[in-house]
């Protein structure tokens, strides 16, 4: 893993934002490490052979966040929030061309026993986890991002205040009520 200097990552934000190519390619080298660790925990518990992988993961959400979203990050910790979004939301596309290949989308008939009962529940799952977390952006914006900073990008309490620029008592209620909500639609 690479060490990061204290200030190294925001200077090479504010030269990406700026336009230097060669800054945004530091950039990434330097984060790498923490983009596989946050595909890791977006990947946990799949099945292999049936969802995608983290390198894969890691390389879609670079392919992402090298358009407009470069440019659009704070500090580390909303970047490493911006890059969890991404993932899921490159998961959640991923789960939808499944379920719609298995639902005929592949216009490729096969017996129901065929079908990877696990593999669906889990797509289904993460459609559902990634609707409810749009119902609770629209509800509470703040909400939903101490949410995708805590459960999906694993920032620490501090590292998540720091992205939301909220002080840390603040945050730490706000993600308590953010579970309940959460809890409470998912049940």
């Amino acid at each position: 893993m690479v060490e990061i200097a204290p200030g190294e990552f925001t200077r090479l934000l504010a030269a990406t934002r700026a336009g230097d190519g060669p800054a945004w390619s530091s950039l990434m080298q330097l984060i790498y490490a923490d983009l596989r660790r946050l595909a890791r925990r977006h990947v946990a518990g799949g099945n292999e052979g049936h969802t995608l992988g983290t390198t894969g993961l890691v390389h879609e959400c670079y392919l992402r966040l090298a358009g407009a979203a470069r440019g659009n990050a704070e500090n580390r910790g909303h970047f490493l929030n911006l890059a969890s979004r991404v993932m899921r939301q490159v998961l959640c596309d991923y789960a939808r061309e499944r379920l719609a290949a298995k639902r005929g989308g592949g216009l490729r008939r096969e017996e129901m026993e065929k079908i990877d009962v696990e593999e669906h529940a889990e797509a289904e799952h993460l459609i559902q986890l990634d609707e409810v977390l749009g119902q609770l952006e629209r509800e509470n914006a703040r909400w939903a991002r101490i949410v995708e900073c805590r459960y999906f990008a694993g920032l620490t309490e501090e590292e998540t205040a720091e992205a939301v620029g909220l002080p840390l008592r603040s945050t730490q209620r706000e993600w308590q009520a953010a579970r309940a909500w959460l809890e409470a639609r998912l049940a």
